[in-house]
């Protein structure tokens, strides 16, 4: 152990120089980097952040004021620098390259850091499959209703559960249709062009009526980080995008690129949902606009993103409890290595089932996530790996600055964002209200 510190500490003051654009040695000797191209893995990462997320950015505002731009930018900016920070941290050991955020976390803090960051990690991977279900159970829901097919949200909850669980269940890895990724960006895409085009056209409407807008409200400043930071969300995937590059070099650009690209498509977004809504916005923003075709076409193209997201969240999960409890073909024989692979699986969907049914409250889900989970996997945990591994003394004092902001957002949204979530699910329980 004290040799690969004295390889780690000789090694840091070739490597960890954030404003360098290429890696230096080690990452020229890994050979474990595949042939994708560096405008791949760009459109890889706006694949897997550009999500729905989007779709609760004008709420975001409306909790935070216009102030939320100034949230929105900041959060851009850090999740760009920390995108940074924790792939270069990858090639902390001289010659070898770590693969997961786990094994990072495992190298700078133990088996006892590995296990916290798998707690994130899985609350992500649990967290938003349920989210997507319990927005799916209410697209279904508004959309049936006044036909034969008119069911209550929970119904159609449970529904969507069982849609996602058979190919959850009998499909062992979701590699083969990767592409359900690019049809995600591809939706989120169209569905932003028709709340902005939806929602231009209600200007006139909307402002007849009077519109009110907050320069900033303070006291929702945690929960609309929450809301901002679960847009950025893409840590987990970064260290798999690197290694499929055949440029790795040019993570730094891939990762500016992918992001600059996503804060785009949210301005689009957030900034005109919000001007037009004011404090009416709500969440999802596709409920705002009026109701017609524009509307449905949002509602479906959202529907089947999610329905096609959740898989491959559930089954990044799954694989890594099956690796985690050793549940192989070599240990079990194919037959009941399957069995046991499929009750874990289902045990996962129906874990997920129930608290859909339960807690249906999407916006609330989003922000309980976005502080609980990605607030520290964004914001905290790359730059305590950087300080861990490199130490304080070799950095400039504006770098250390930054640092100290970027954890200090994170921290102020895990907790205080956390604690408003709770409290709004706590409240809209008891009152039986939909947020």
């Amino acid at each position: 152990m004290s040799s690969v510190k004295r390889n780690s500490s000789e090694y840091q003051e070739k490597t960890f120089d954030v404003a360098s654009e290429t890696y230096e040695p080690s990452i020229a000797t890994n050979e474990g980097h595949g042939k994708c191209s560096s405008f791949m893995a760009y459109w890889n990462v706006v694949c897997v952040v550009a999500g729905t997320g989007a779709l609760g950015l004008p709420y975001a505002l409306k909790q935070g004021g216009w102030f939320g731009l100034f949230i929105l930018f900041l959060s851009w900016a850090m999740s760009i620098y920390t995108g940074i920070l924790l792939v270069r941290c990858l090639y902390a050991k001289p010659g070898h390259r770590m693969t997961t955020f786990k094994e990072i976390s495992t190298t700078c803090f133990g088996p006892v850091g590995g296990w916290v960051t798998f707690f994130f990690l899985a609350w992500i991977l649990l967290g938003a499959p349920t989210l997507y279900m319990v927005l799916a159970g209410q697209n279904l829901s508004q959309l049936c209703q006044g036909t034969a097919a008119e069911l209550n949200q929970k119904y159609w909850t449970i529904i969507m559960c069982v849609v996602v669980g058979i190919p959850f269940v009998l499909v062992k890895s979701m590699k083969e249709v990767a592409w359900m990724s690019a049809f995600g960006s591809f939706a989120t895409v169209v569905v932003i062009l028709i709340v902005l085009v939806m929602a231009c056209m209600d200007e006139s409407a909307q402002m007849a009526k009077g519109v009110i807008h907050d320069p900033v409200v303070w006291d929702q400043f945690p929960a609309a980080l929450a809301t901002i930071s679960f847009s950025f969300g893409g840590n987990v995937i970064y260290p798999h995008v690197e290694a499929s590059m055949a440029k790795p070099r040019q993570w730094p650009w891939v990762i500016t690129a992918g992001l600059s690209t996503c804060a785009f498509l949210y301005l689009l977004c957030a900034v005109p949902g919000y001007y037009i809504y004011g404090r009416d916005t709500i969440s999802p923003i596709y409920n705002n606009i009026p109701e017609g075709v524009g509307q449905t076409i949002a509602i479906v193209l959202i529907t089947v993103h999610v329905l096609m997201a959740a898989p491959l969240l559930t089954t990044a999960l799954s694989l890594d409890l099956e690796d985690m409890f050793n549940i192989t073909v070599d240990r079990f024989g194919k037959l009941k290595e399957f069995i046991i692979r499929a009750c874990l699986r289902v045990a996962i969907i129906v874990v997920i089932a129930v608290i859909a049914c339960f807690v249906p409250y999407f916006s609330l889900l989003m922000g309980l996530i976005g502080s609980f989970s990605n607030c520290v996997l964004i914001f905290v945990f790359p730059v305590l790996y950087y300080f861990k591994l490199t130490g304080f003394r070799n950095k400039p004092i504006y770098e250390i600055a930054w640092c100290f902001l970027t954890i200090l957002l994170g921290i102020v949204g895990l907790i205080f964002g956390t604690k408003d979530a709770i409290e709004g699910l706590i409240e809209a329980t008891q009152s039986g209200s939909s947020q």
